[in-house]
């Protein structure tokens, strides 16, 4: 197997992804069970679940973007296509404007051939590949797009960029479809994901669908310095270990794998409504920062990125250091 082919040309030429796009997408949307919520509801007939989003794709912006890891931003950038609404919310969310946004975005939606049309134009633009920010509400949505833009000459790998709160029935469903998973692995406790996000049974769903992504795609293959396919894993540091970092990064360790490339962040900043909530009411501190990079060697994981670490109030860094971690 050709691993610089996307997987979804293969689908493309066998007719298995325009029966996945019209019949087994479609078939999720009248009765969404697109993520662990499974809130039931009939989205062809624009009943909202959970996520507030109806039938059509929500598109917040997209973009040629320069900040998101190496392999994935290149020279050319990433081509990225930010969603609208969100399965989860987080009360410290950095994008909640669009995310849980006050007023309806239906403005902002879009049929899927045009979709289809900002994937092709963002491959038009040189990036190195298709990059789906927040897709969980609307993965069989996306289906529907890709097999359009694939019809129309969409060639580039595809990145499926999710908080991992994703049901197994989703994720099966885009098997050979995308190539590159970059899931967040935001909480090891199950307590903390409901108080902070409102995602019930987050720490093992999220692990479930992460396992089932490494089943998919295998670790990451890059070529000339570009990823091409497999796994990315992101995980983002909070204040008074929220994110429960040290079990985290030994599940990944143990059960995915220590060849794994995480990609470690430290952006952190009270946003949204984090300031009402003590324990996340501040920036992380140096010394938080440190200890999870020094649970990485522990635990042998030496392989992806790490953000450099800033004491400013609000700082969002490209990916500056490359692992191994350790000097």
């Amino acid at each position: 197997m050709n691993n610089n082919i996307p997987g979804y040309i293969r689908l493309l030429q066998t007719g298995e992804l325009h029966t996945r796009a019209e019949e087994v997408a479609e078939s999720l949307l009248k009765n969404c069970t697109l993520c662990p919520r499974e809130c039931g509801v009939d989205r062809t007939k624009d009943e909202l679940g959970f996520c507030g989003s109806d039938y059509l794709p929500i598109v917040a912006s997209y973009c040629v973007h320069h900040g998101e890891e190496p392999v994935l931003s290149g020279t050319k950038g990433s081509g990225t296509i930010f969603f609208g609404n969100c399965n989860l919310k987080c009360v410290f969310c950095q994008n909640h404007q669009i995310s849980q946004p006050a007023q309806s975005l239906k403005k902002n939606e879009v049929s899927f051939d045009r979709l289809a049309d900002i994937m092709l134009e963002l491959q038009a633009k040189g990036c190195h590949n298709i990059n789906f920010v927040s897709p969980t509400h609307f993965s069989a949505q996306i289906i529907k797009a890709v097999a359009i833009a694939a019809s129309k000459g969409l060639k580039i790998p595809l990145v499926y960029n999710t908080n991992a709160y994703d049901s197994l029935q989703a994720l099966r469903l885009l098997d050979g479809i995308i190539d590159i998973y970059l899931p967040d692995i935001k909480y090891s406790d199950d307590n903390e994901a409901k108080e902070y996000s409102n995602a019930k049974g987050y720490a093992r769903n999220s692990r479930q669908a992460i396992t089932e992504m490494k089943r998919q795609v295998g670790n990451l293959i890059v070529d000339d310095s570009i990823a091409v396919r497999g796994l990315i894993i992101r995980h983002l540091v909070l204040p008074n270990d929220i994110a429960g970092s040290e079990e985290s990064l030994r599940f990944i360790s143990d059960e995915i794998g220590k060849e794994t490339f995480i990609s470690v962040m430290s952006q952190y900043f009270p946003a949204n409504r984090a300031g009402d909530f003590p324990l996340l009411s501040r920036p992380i501190r140096q010394r938080e920062y440190e200890k999870v990079l020094g649970l990485l060697d522990e635990l042998g994981l030496e392989n992806g990125w790490v953000q450099e670490y800033s004491s400013k109030d609000y700082y969002c860094p490209d990916f500056e250091k490359e692992m191994p971690f350790a000097d």
